[in-house]
């Protein structure tokens, strides 16, 4: 699949949703996101029942535009066409990676996890679209035991991987570090609570497109 990443990969964590009215507050932010120029967005759920996950889904994908913003959903390779999003990210102890490509078929986007300190053994071979490494900074946001890579960590992981291969760097990115994290070499940078705890989302979001969009 030909896909221009954008600069910023936001990550919606369920955690970060109401316990009630989800449906709603999902139309509502996903409008926003889209009306904020985002064209690219991850759901993440990781204890969710099926049921949960593509409620969720559903409402996402119905306020966020087809033809302008591609939806990732993290692990359920399973699910993603039935709740009609654009990819699947996988990690370490998730489907492998050669397995969710099969289930999702070659027009939709995989991603999966390269490396912190240095890239995975092999992992460019994997039939990815796209390549999470870090975490580039300490985050509470997704548990990992893995230590911070830092900024020379992304600009090493950069010249393993050559200049083609889609990165996007994870973990404690804010927006006053971001540009610092794509000049050592990412293509993207992920961004959940630093988006999503955001008073406005969308306006932190816009923020996040315009200020990389200087670089």
């Amino acid at each position: 699949m030909s896909f221009k990443f954008p600069r910023v990969y936001p990550i919606l964590d369920a955690s970060f949703l109401p316990a009630s009215g989800r449906r709603a507050f999902l139309h509502d932010l996903g409008s926003a996101l889209a009306d904020a120029g985002v064209t690219l967005l991850e759901y993440r759920n990781k204890f969710g029942s099926d049921a949960e996950i593509r409620a969720d889904a559903e409402a996402l994908r119905a306020a966020m535009p087809e033809e302008q913003v591609k939806l990732i959903l993290d692990d359920r390779a399973d699910l993603v066409e039935g709740v009609g999003f654009d990819g699947v990210h996988v990690d370490a102890g998730d489907v492998p990676v050669r397995e969710a490509r099969r289930v999702v078929g070659s027009g939709r986007l995989v991603g999966t996890y390269a490396g912190g300190e240095t890239l995975l053994p092999g992992v460019l071979d994997e039939p990815a679209n796209y390549f999470a490494i870090g975490p580039v900074f300490s985050t509470t946001t997704k548990q990992t035991e893995k230590r911070p890579i830092g900024v020379e960590g992304v600009r090493r992981l950069r010249t393993q991987a050559g200049p083609e291969v889609v990165l996007t760097a994870a973990a404690g990115i804010t927006l006053e570090s971001a540009p610092r994290v794509i000049e050592a070499g990412a293509t993207t940078v992920a961004a959940a609570a630093a988006i999503f705890t955001a008073d406005d989302p969308a306006a932190e979001v816009r923020r996040w497109l315009q200020r990389l969009a200087e670089i």
